[in-house]
């Protein structure tokens, strides 16, 4: 029987009789629940803002509820410094009776639980790290910390750190992993697309400042008045969307720039489908699910040069290795191996325009489209090493770290 403990800084609330929480995470963390016997989440229980909500499959897990540490203010600062002491004594209460302790990083609270399980050497622990695991990038002083003490093999024993990518000279405690969004039975045959135009583009992601989407509109902008004739689909919602709105309408570009809003899964599939390019110019990412979900479709992503990105476009300025497998401690058939090591070959080629500068974004956009058979190529190069990070895979790693407890 394992006992599986998750601490968390994402929002887990009811609504309607369930325990929902923010969809995308919901649905990875159905998987973990799956190869286990009995769940707790320790997390906050309140939201005061919108929540992108989706119920957990399994509703028979214990929820402890403790309030979000947050700083912004000294406010809040004070408040959540008394309460460190007390959240301290229920993470190390909950440790204790785990056997297995899985942390979401980063966050605060994964900050204080990455202290605390410093005292539980011999516990089984994973930390699934969703941020840029980049030792170079600019992150808040918790960030780094967590990324330090849960590295030192030293201070943290027993784990596995799940980190995108990987990074070179890093310690034992952190492995190679990503995401996936697609079942392998989903892989069908890519879309026939014309690479000479008319191009159509789609933008996937929060309407926020961190994902540019105004800055994507005026590449989008250039490329017209320049007699390009091209067009993009924005799909989400956030803060911007209301300005983004008012800059297409006041420069009469409705009919080439459109706005869904948050809509179904099926449908940005469908666009990504029938798209020639996906922009993704954030400031700072994880694993971008928006990047490795074009590219299974074939659509060539347009991406800034943040975390794995490099590595996912197969930039030779890339800073990582090519991994040896999926995950490092794969264990499985030589079948999969083979596969492997077809996907590194594949994963030399480039499948994706890698923006360095953001002042000549539309210049080096505008370059490839007069090379429709390079374009193509990034379209198959994309779609071949998309196509490895299926959801049965991820099941497949998520199952094999739990059953090595």
């Amino acid at each position: 029987m394992i006992k599986f403990l998750v601490v968390t800084d994402a929002h887990l609330i009811r609504q309607n009789g369930k325990k929902v929480a923010y969809a995308p995470y919901v649905k990875e963390m159905d998987l973990w629940m799956r190869y286990v016997d009995e769940v707790t989440f320790i997390c906050p229980s309140k939201i005061t803002g919108k929540l992108l909500a989706q119920p957990f499959l399994r509703q028979d897990f214990n929820q402890i509820g403790l309030r979000r540490l947050e700083f912004h203010t000294l406010g809040s600062a004070i408040i959540s410094f008394i309460t460190v002491p007390y959240q301290f004594f229920v993470l190390c209460f909950a440790f204790a009776k785990a056997d297995h302790i899985h942390l979401r990083c980063p966050g605060n609270l994964a900050l204080l639980a990455s202290i605390a399980q410093v005292l539980f050497p011999s516990k089984k622990k994973t930390a699934k790290y969703a941020g840029n695991f980049d030792p170079n990038a600019v992150q808040p002083i918790a960030y780094r910390w967590q990324k330090r003490i849960l590295s030192n093999s030293f201070l943290t024993k027993n784990i596995d750190i799940l980190a995108y990518g990987k990074w070179p000279d890093q310690s034992e405690n952190v492995k190679p992993f990503f995401t996936a969004t697609y079942k392998r039975n989903q892989i069908t045959p890519l879309t026939k697309r014309d690479w000479n135009g008319p191009f159509k583009a789609v933008f996937v992601g929060t309407m926020g400042a961190n994902k540019r989407p105004i800055e994507v509109f005026e590449i989008i902008k250039e490329m017209i008045d320049k007699g390009i004739d091209i067009s993009i689909d924005f799909y989400g919602d956030g803060p911007l969307r209301t300005e983004l709105e008012s800059r297409v309408k006041l420069v009469g570009l409705e009919d080439k720039v459109r706005l869904h809003g948050n809509v179904d899964n099926s449908i940005v599939t469908e666009a990504y489908k029938n798209a020639h390019f996906s922009f993704l110019l954030s400031k700072s990412e994880g694993w971008p699910k928006a990047v490795a979900e074009a590219m299974f479709w074939g659509c060539i992503p347009i991406a800034s040069q943040v975390s794995c990105v490099p590595w996912m476009l197969g930039a030779e300025n890339s800073k990582f290795q090519i991994p040896n497998s999926k995950f490092e401690n794969d264990t499985s058939s030589s079948k999969n191996n083979a596969s492997s090591s077809e996907s590194r070959e594949e994963a030399c080629c480039e499948r994706g325009i890698l923006i360095k500068e953001l002042s000549t974004a539309e210049e080096q956009v505008t370059e490839y489209l007069s090379q429709p058979d390079v374009l193509q190529k990034f379209s198959e190069n994309a779609a071949t090493w998309s196509r490895q990070y299926t959801l049965d895979d991820f099941e497949e790693a998520i199952q094999q770290l739990i059953q090595n407890d």
